[in-house]
C-alpha cells in the first residue's frame, strides 16, 4: 500500500510540475567574438551580430543582424518588428519603419554588401548552426531588381528560424556602448528574450 501511495505522490508531483509555466531563468548573453552575441536561455533563441555597426558608426542609421528561433520546437513564435525594442542608456529605442528608412537613408544595399563580406564565425559558433534559415523576406529587404516586400512579422517553428537586419537610428553610438535587444512573441508577452550587445 505504501508503494502505491508513493507512486501516486510521484505522479501527482510530476503532473503539477508540468502544469507550471516554463521557467527559462535569467537571460544570459554569450560574447561569441567578432561582434556577435547570443542568448539561448529564453523561449526565443536570439543571436545579434554587431560586426557591421562598429564599422559604420558615422552613419545616420546602423544595421545589426539578428537570428531568432523557437527554443521549444513544438511552439510557433512570431515576433513583430514594431515590438522589438533596444534599451540604451536608460532609453528605449525602436526601429524605423521601412518607408522612413528608405526615404531617409540610401545605404541599405551597401550595408548588405558589406555585411555579406564579413566573417560569420562568431554567429556560427552559437545555437544558429543547429537551425535552418531559409531565404525569405525580412524586415528590411534591400532595394534591387527583385526587391521583395518587407514583412512586419518574423515567424519561427521547429528547426526553422528567422533572420533579419535590425536597423536603428543612430543616437551617437560609439565603441564600448552596451545595448539590450528585447524580442517577444506578438501574442504572448511572457515569451520574451533579451540579448546584450557591446559595440566593439
Amino acid at each position: 500500500m505504501k508503494i502505491m501511495q508513493s507512486a501516486f505522490l510521484v505522479l501527482l508531483l510530476a503532473a503539477a510540475a508540468f502544469s507550471l509555466p516554463q521557467d527559462f531563468g535569467e537571460a544570459v548573453t554569450t560574447d561569441l567574438g567578432m561582434g556577435a552575441f547570443a542568448s539561448d536561455s529564453g523561449p526565443i533563441l536570439l543571436t545579434v551580430d554587431s560586426a557591421l555597426v562598429s564599422r559604420t558608426l558615422g552613419n545616420p542609421y546602423v544595421m545589426f543582424y539578428a537570428y531568432m528561433a523557437s527554443r521549444d520546437g513544438n511552439r510557433k513564435i512570431s515576433v513583430a518588428a514594431k515590438e522589438i525594442v533596444v534599451m540604451f542608456n536608460g532609453r528605449e529605442l525602436t526601429m524605423p519603419t521601412v518607408s522612413e528608412l528608405r526615404s531617409s537613408y540610401k545605404g541599405i544595399n551597401r550595408d548588405y554588401e558589406r555585411y555579406n563580406q564579413l566573417g560569420k564565425e562568431g554567429v556560427i559558433a552559437s545555437w544558429v548552426r543547429n537551425y535552418q534559415f531559409p531565404p525569405r523576406p525580412n524586415f528590411y529587404p534591400p532595394m534591387n531588381m527583385s526587391t521583395e516586400v518587407a514583412v512586419d512579422t518574423g515567424s519561427m517553428f521547429g528547426f526553422y528560424g528567422f533572420q533579419t537586419p535590425l536597423y536603428l537610428k543612430n543616437p551617437g553610438f560609439s565603441k564600448g556602448d552596451k545595448l539590450t535587444f528585447v524580442v517577444k512573441d506578438r501574442k504572448d508577452s511572457s515569451l520574451t528574450s533579451e540579448c546584450e550587445v557591446v559595440i566593439k
